[in-house]
């Protein structure tokens, strides 16, 4: 149930959800509160006072009996349970006069969005479990074994086909599992790729295991790989977990790895660390559910095409020349074990099919989970990570191109850039006077780190408030201790020692900031030279699909205005997550929404970036926050020059 909250002086109201956090609620409405700790309650900064309403909050940190009595909290350590409002203490300077406050205009990208995208499907997976009990051989009825389980599963279904098999190691086991289990088994059924094609048999378990039916849907990212288990008789998510892409410490992008691949042994390295975070992933993921990996029956599986390559054990080499091939754009179903994965022997890794050389599965596998080849609208779907890509079009035609962003927004190349997990720093405001922070950190916890919406967060604050300027450098002329020359550039300290779980100031430095900048301007500049490629421009666009690991928390007035998102109607953007697992998640769950991933692949036709004389030219303009030419940003300007 929503509650709405009613904050004073800013006179700002917002609606949560019951039990949101009351800091969290004020970040996201752009109302600050000094907030040092991340909302750990230790700093004692965040003092509120309740005036109308109840919080369900811990009022044994920085608070006195006196202060609990007049209705004071720490909004960190604060629920919502009703509506409310709410008192900010005024600030007193020096000269006695309040501190102003100046609300920010904040927007996030409604959840209702992702039902409107991804549509309905219905629970029907592409592989099923069938339990049969069979009658015993005897010497009137003593067909082969394989024949007594096909004939078993006809059985009561006059429509059904004659199943297969397809491999060998199957009968090793059959008869022995018939005997042992008393001719009651479980037969694992691997559905037909197309419409006309039989199911095949390809594992058969003692007893009945039907309620054990579970699917793994994978997104191997370039930094982040992330999974989720799914329960395939209901179509359930009951259980996720992410990692680092163990290849990192051969190169942070996909080009490094290639250039790795070519050392002696190192295809060999590069494939058994990504199957090691596969590996992890499906480790604890089973942890929490107190399940076996031979639970898992089916794997379905999206990367870019460098990941897929290298998780196959493909060379990647011309994948770096012109006119930069694949060695396949399609990958064949792979038995997961055979590449060391841990489950059930029998279980099938499914990889969507790639588009180029840079354009792969997880953005196939993203356009058709929000199915923009159904759709009559033009969309441009953005998918923002260390590979970023990039597709414009609709039901009738697709173009597409990638670049390479770099690791920022998954934390990499910034010093205290972090994944979106516990202590990292996810929401900013800075105060325009005192330049003091209000930090909010996942799970509300002493900061460690920054992750990718944490980024854009501060320095989109730190240019409005005037603490860098457009070139991303910071304002030597602010006398402020929290602005200072650090080792190798000026820097801003988010966090004081005192404050951060690593027991060190963290910092944002302006090589930070160069490398922010020249991420959100090839993602930028790769919009622009991709509409410009099929004569159109923002202003022709119906939709703005958002998608990556970051933007779940991403607030798009902020992405806005360091440039990384273009300055438009913003009714028109729509948030999808880690499209590449919604869209792999989907394909688990409904075999028939499967099978129209090959509609994807054909409507779509790859542009090479490198190849275009004029994506330089708006990389270069995009160089700057948010861009050089502040006729294309103009609710930025107004915002800066005000």
């Amino acid at each position: 149930m929503s509650k709405t909250i009613h904050f004073l002086p800013d006179n700002v109201t917002v609606i949560v959800e019951d039990g949101e956090n009351l800091l969290a609620a004020a970040a996201n409405a752009g109302v600050y509160i000094p907030a040092f700790c991340g909302g750990d309650g230790v700093c004692g900064k965040c003092k509120v006072k309740i005036k109308e309403g109840e919080v369900a909050s811990d009022q044994a940190k920085r608070l006195k009996k006196e202060e609990h009595d007049q209705g004071y909290c720490l909004a960190c350590q604060a629920s919502v349970i009703s509506d409310l409002v709410v008192e900010i203490p005024e600030e007193i300077k020096k000269d006695g006069k309040a501190l102003k406050r100046n609300p920010k205009t904040t927007r996030s990208i409604s959840a209702r969005s992702l039902d409107s995208l991804i549509g309905e499907w219905v629970v029907s997976p592409p592989v099923e479990k069938r339990f049969l009990k069979l009658d015993p051989p005897t010497t009137d009825d003593n067909i082969a074994d394989l024949q007594r389980v096909l004939r078993g599963i006809r059985k009561g279904c006059s429509d059904c086909k004659e199943p297969t098999y397809d491999h060998p190691a199957l009968l090793k086991e059959l008869p022995f599992t018939l005997r042992e289990s008393n001719w009651e088994i479980t037969a694992i059924l691997l559905r037909g790729k197309r419409q006309r094609e039989p199911d095949r048999i390809i594992a058969v378990e003692p007893g009945d295991t039907t309620d054990r039916l579970y699917g793994l849907a994978l997104d191997i990212g370039t930094t982040t790989l992330c999974g989720i288990l799914i329960d395939l008789n209901t179509g359930k998510v009951i259980a996720e977990a992410s990692a680092y892409n163990s290849q990192i410490g051969y190169g942070e992008d996909v080009i490094s790895r290639i250039i790795y691949s070519q050392r002696a042994g190192g295809l060999k390295a590069l494939q058994g660390k990504v199957v090691y975070t596969i590996n992890t992933i499906i480790e604890t993921i089973c942890k929490k559910m107190i399940i076996s990996p031979s639970d898992i029956s089916y794997i379905m599986a999206a990367g870019n095409t460098v990941m897929s390559h290298l998780l196959l054990g493909i060379d990647p080499k011309y994948i770096r020349e012109a006119p930069y091939v694949p060695t396949s754009s399609h990958f064949p179903l792979t038995t997961a074990a055979d590449l060391g994965v841990y489950a059930h022997p029998s279980v099938r890794l499914f990889l969507y099919p790639a588009v180029a050389s840079y354009v792969g599965g997880d953005i196939v596998s993203g356009v058709h989970a929000c199915q923009m080849h159904k759709s009559p609208e033009l969309t441009l779907f953005i998918d923002i990570g260390t590979n970023g890509e990039i597709v414009v079009g609709n039901q009738d035609w697709m173009m597409c191109t990638a670049c390479s962003a770099g690791p920022a927004f998954e934390g990499g190349g910034i010093q205290h850039g972090m994944r979106a997990s516990a202590g990292a720093i996810e929401n900013f405001h800075i105060h325009p006077e005192t330049f003091d922070p209000m930090i909010i950190t996942i799970e509300r916890t002493k900061p460690r780190g920054i992750c990718g919406s944490g980024l854009i967060s501060i320095v989109s604050e730190l240019l409005e408030a005037g603490v860098i300027d457009q070139q991303g450098k910071f304002n030597r002329a602010i006398d402020h201790p929290r602005i200072r020359q650090g080792e190798d550039s000026f820097e801003y300290v988010l966090a004081w020692d005192k404050d951060s779980l690593i027991g060190e100031d963290i910092v944002i430095t302006e090589i930070d900031l160069d490398n922010l900048i020249r991420a959100k301007g090839a993602m930028y500049a790769g919009y622009v030279t991709l509409l410009e490629s099929v004569g159109m421009g923002f202003n022709d666009l119906d939709r703005v699909i958002l998608a990556g690991n970051f933007g779940a928390y991403i607030d798009l007035e902020r992405a806005i205005c360091i440039g990384l998102l273009p300055d438009i109607d913003r009714d028109k953007f729509y948030y999808l997550g880690n499209a590449s697992l919604v869209g792999a998640q989907i394909s688990l769950c409904d075999h028939n929404r499967f099978r129209e991933r090959s509609q994807v692949s054909k409507l779509i036709t790859n542009m090479e970036l490198s190849e275009s004389p004029d994506f330089m030219t708006h990389y270069m303009a995009a160089m700057f926050l948010p861009h050089t030419d502040m006729s294309l940003f103009p609710t930025i300007k107004d915002k800066l020059s005000g």
